[in-house]
């Protein structure tokens, strides 16, 4: 790896990761397409680091609220609303934790196929586009059902080309949020996601003993860091004045791209 295409992976992590548009085609698209090497675990887990501190920030006080919340309700404060989305988050990561640790090797690498990957994209750019039409777009407050759905929604996901903030998103429309309030509780969901995400790829990382060049792990953590904050600060912000459309159109045309590059190496 050399310092440019560091940058680039970065860049693109960064940007993809909470846009409804598959962090997954990309980061395996953009080396195919100038023929790099792949990148190795190591930057892997940095550029997770980096999204993860992104999201963490950017929401730093109502995080700092919604745990002292959860932590009162431990000890018998009662229940808050911020309290029960705490809890709420916490239960909607759990179906993603459970199909994660039940899929094997096998599997996993079997769902990387840049076809299944293509498939993905267009079939959930499809589904986001009928949440979309569909929306009602009532509610700013999350349920116990509503956490619970997300949740199962989310451990979808875990088929590459889905992309997490995609599929979560398009089941709050389809329960009824608005966008940015969707959009928002798919933000706090992928803090514990992308926690255990890059904690595991970190444990095997270490299990492995690969030789870890620091200097590129502080880059793109750092690059990832900084284009994931302004990508959800923009994402947020134009939310309701442009709607999904604009990346179901993108995910459509992804999906037809990556079935022209890969249909040929089967």
């Amino acid at each position: 790896m050399d310092i440019l295409q560091a940058i680039a992976l970065a860049v693109l992590q960064g940007l993809t990761e909470f846009l409804p548009i598959s962090s997954s085609a990309h980061l395996i698209l953009l080396p195919v397409i100038v023929g790099w090497e792949d990148q190795g675990l190591a930057f892997d887990v940095a550029v997770h680091v980096g999204t993860l501190t992104a999201v963490v920030v950017y929401y730093r006080k109502e995080l700092a609220t919604i745990i002292s919340s959860w932590l009162g309700s431990l000890v018998g404060k009662g229940l808050n609303d911020d309290a029960k989305l705490a809890w709420y988050v916490g239960l909607g990561t759990i179906p993603v934790g459970l199909v994660g640790i039940s899929l094997s090797d096998d599997m996993q690498e079997a769902l990387r196929s840049p076809l299944v990957i293509a498939g993905a994209t267009i079939v959930f750019a499809l589904l986001l586009w009928w949440a979309e039409k569909r929306a009602k777009e009532q509610r700013e407050t999350v349920t116990l059902l509503d956490a619970l759905m997300v949740g199962l929604f989310q451990a979808i996901a875990l088929i590459p080309g889905t992309s997490r903030s995609g599929i979560t998103i398009t089941a709050g429309l389809l329960l009824g949020l608005k966008r940015e309030y969707a959009a928002k509780f798919s933000f706090l969901l992928s803090i514990p996601v992308i926690a255990l995400a890059g904690s595991l790829k970190a444990l095997e990382l270490y299990q492995s003993e690969i030789a870890v060049s620091w200097n590129f792990m502080l880059i793109g953590a750092a690059i990832s860091a900084i284009v994931a904050y302004l990508s959800i600060t923009w994402f947020l912000r134009l939310l309701n004045n442009i709607g999904m459309m604009p990346f179901v159109w993108y995910r459509l045309v992804l999906g037809v791209v990556l079935i022209g590059v890969f249909a040929g190496q089967v």
